[in-house]
């Protein structure tokens, strides 16, 4: 099993979007590549925007079942990758958008769509590829929020959940 970290704006969303998708195997809400001297930040100090840390979901998928590429292409369906900390009405740092490896064979697979993304929409992409420094979970509140609240917030669009449990998965 592999994994890999997305930061697309708020992650209740982001979370139940890679939920949909065949060969993801496990989610987890929790904050990424903040300042680290900050160590477990909670959701009440990530909130501030002083933490440096996104709100980011960590997901493990079955890399025999569903490849780095299809799952990054359907990061950029899910987000606005020219939208500058900001997706939906969501703004702020822990709303940045980012794709956080940690293995770095992953990185030209990720990069080879950034480039892709980079091409169609002809401005520069706000969307950070790095290598995952840290990452803390959030508190089980956070987890698997939009399951356990039907009516919850979410700036991603029912349709978008429909499109990634209809979508056939790839393997690089």
């Amino acid at each position: 099993m592999k994994e890999i970290y997305f930061a697309g704006g708020c992650f209740w969303g982001t979370e139940h979007f890679f939920k949909q998708i065949g060969g993801v195997e496990d989610t987890d809400t929790g904050f990424a590549n903040g300042r680290l001297d900050i160590v477990s930040p909670t959701y009440e100090q990530v909130y501030t925007d002083t933490t440096g840390y996104a709100e980011t979901v960590r997901v493990r998928y079955n890399e025999h079942r569903v490849g780095i590429r299809f799952l990054t292409r359907m990061f950029f369906r899910a987000i606005d990758p020219t939208s500058l900390n900001k997706q939906g009405e969501d703004e702020g740092t822990r709303y940045r958008t980012g794709v956080y490896y940690t293995d770095s064979s992953q990185l030209p697979l990720i990069q080879q769509v950034f480039d892709e993304v980079q091409e169609r929409v002809g401005q520069p992409l706000a969307v950070e590829l790095e290598p995952l420094r840290a990452y803390y979970s959030a508190s089980n509140y956070h987890q698997d929020y939009l399951d356990n609240h039907a009516d919850g917030y979410c700036h991603l669009p029912i349709s978008l959940f429909k499109y990634a449990r209809e979508t056939c998965p790839e393997v690089d």
